[in-house]
């Protein structure tokens, strides 16, 4: 009772303290609090300024579509257009998604190099994703971790290495022969260029990967057959407006039927997979001869055990085998017919071409991949194409799995951040007429494709650098020095120019076919068999 007495007590006796005493003391201490409290708040506001600065400017969205309606679908100069107004590091949102776009090579150089762990992950299509690509297995999608270090030293290792790719040599040289062939009896034809280019790099990737195995010719053409059929379905879906990737709350339910039809997209690249697999297997069973071949090396690497501690399952090996064959077919053969076409729009580049082919390879003989190392001209035509028309314009993007700043700018964790290397590799600041096809700027060997320029690095930098960098390099090389050294090309009548524009895709594409007549220039008929 005492206590409960006291306290009431006490309150009774502030409340007179405030209402008796002076009033203009209280006003003094009142205002001396405020403005306490006022600096408290300002200092408060300081620090968290400082501790999380504001996020990148960006154009202003509407409610739930964001920047959605806005959106050019040649997404590669859209972004490039909003880079002048909002500069090298700026954000929109695409539905509730929030997206960032470097365009610049200093910022480039702090996603891609400076915090190259954090923005280590994917951003990626969640139908692709988890469904097409095993659920995520392979090399394209797994988040970083113990997990893609393993695939990461499967791929560059034990298939995509020098001695690997050395090994695989006859594998291509049979294709590259095969499309030249092709060619030849086309002469004095229109040919559609990039379809008949898709076909030769398919043959020559999927060859690479179980030509060893499938060595019966009538079955090899059958997969092969039934893969184009499930690449082109993975094409038209991958290229479908996917709402769950604008509104993630919305991947469970599924509301395009998006998910569904990539599970049978995926069923019908699985059949392929087991088809090839129990064939090796059986191979090996009946003691037959070691075949070379990637898919020999990763069944190898799988039964040897592998990583201990991330065994490779045949779940990973089947998305390996697939991000090999999606990543290297049409972005190889879409880079031979930018090539082809800049270079038949500047006969000049192509003559030149042509003289050093005829220089170190001669008329009396064929193109081998031991001669390319020794074709700088050509290198650099190569090199200058993937400037002007890089296969992935806006890489893969990248997302960061923390909050971090970049430019002075917040990048929140979650976001999506575009790369436009399709921007960097023609700002005007770096390169000289960038507009120019000019392989000439490309001999100083200042250039390479390791991503250490974040002035030119059309596969990419830091730890998602692409991997199948030195088999895309070999491969282009090998075909288009092929093409070029055989066949004189010359458009159809009527026409005087190829026309060069672009088309914005899961790769990018040129917007019109490019037709061309082939005309022998070898000295011998036999060299084209």
């Amino acid at each position: 009772m005492a206590s409960t007495y006291e306290f009431f007590m006490e309150s009774n006796s502030l409340s007179s303290l405030w209402s008796e005493n002076n009033s203009g003391s209280w006003g003094v201490l009142f205002t001396i609090s405020a403005i306490f409290a006022a600096i408290v708040y300002a200092w408060s506001c300081l620090k968290s300024s400082r501790i999380s600065p504001p996020l990148p400017p960006g154009p202003r969205g509407l409610p739930l579509v964001g920047n959605l309606l806005s959106v050019d679908p040649q997404l590669h100069t859209y972004f490039a257009g909003l880079s002048k107004t909002y500069g090298p590091i700026y954000k929109l949102r695409l539905g509730t998604r929030l997206c960032v776009v470097i365009a610049s090579p200093s910022a480039a150089r702090e996603v891609l190099k400076e915090n190259d762990l954090t923005f280590s992950s994917r951003g990626v299509n969640c139908a692709a994703g988890d469904v097409a690509l095993y659920g995520g297995a392979g090399i394209v999608c797994t988040p970083y971790g113990p997990e893609w270090r393993m695939l990461r030293k499967v791929c560059v290792l034990k298939m995509l290495s020098n001695t690997a790719l050395d090994s695989v040599h006859q594998l291509r040289h049979s294709q590259v022969r095969k499309a030249v062939r092709y060619f030849y009896s086309q002469v004095g034809s229109p040919v559609n260029i990039g379809e008949q280019l898709f076909v030769a790099t398919l043959n020559l990737t999927t060859n690479m990967l179980w030509g060893g195995t499938m060595l019966e010719e009538e079955a090899g053409a059958e997969v092969l057959a039934e893969f184009r059929e499930a690449m082109v379905d993975i094409a038209v879906l991958s290229g479908k407006p996917n709402i769950s990737e604008l509104y993630p709350f919305l991947t469970r339910f599924d509301v395009q039927g998006i998910r569904k039809q990539m599970k049978a997209v995926e069923l019908k690249f699985d059949s392929i997979f087991e088809k090839v697999i129990e064939q090796r297997l059986k191979m090996d069973k009946q003691g037959a001869q070691e075949s070379k071949d990637f898919l020999t090396f990763m069944l190898r690497y799988k039964d040897e055990g592998g990583d201990a501690k991330t065994p490779l399952t045949m779940t990973h090996l089947k998305a390996l085998l697939l991000d090999m064959v999606v990543g290297g077919s049409d972005t190889s053969s879409n880079t031979i017919e930018f090539a082809m076409a800049e270079m038949m729009n500047k006969p000049v580049v192509l003559e030149k071409a042509q003289r050093e082919l005829d220089a170190v390879v001669g008329k009396d003989s064929i193109v081998q991949e031991s001669h390319i190392h020794r074709l700088p001209y050509l290198e650099a035509v190569m090199k200058e194409t993937l400037r002007l028309h890089p296969a992935l314009p806006l890489m893969l993007p990248h997302c960061p799995s923390e909050t971090c700043i970049v430019g002075g700018y917040t990048i929140p964790k979650g976001s999506k951040v575009f790369v436009n290397v399709w921007d960097i590799h023609r700002d005007p600041s770096n390169w000289e007429d960038p507009l120019e096809f000019n392989p000439e700027r490309f001999l100083n060997g200042k250039y390479d494709f390791t991503g250490s320029n974040f002035n030119y690095f059309p596969f990419g930098s830091g730890k998602r650098i692409c991997p199948g960098t030195a088999t895309a390099e070999r491969l282009v090389m090998h075909l288009l020095a092929s093409l070029l050294h055989s066949f004189d090309w010359k458009l159809p009548q009527g026409e005087t120019k190829v026309d060069s524009s672009e088309k914005f895709g899961m790769v990018m594409m040129k917007k019109v076919p490019m037709v061309a007549i082939p005309t022998p220039r070898l000295l011998d008929s036999e060299l084209y068999q």
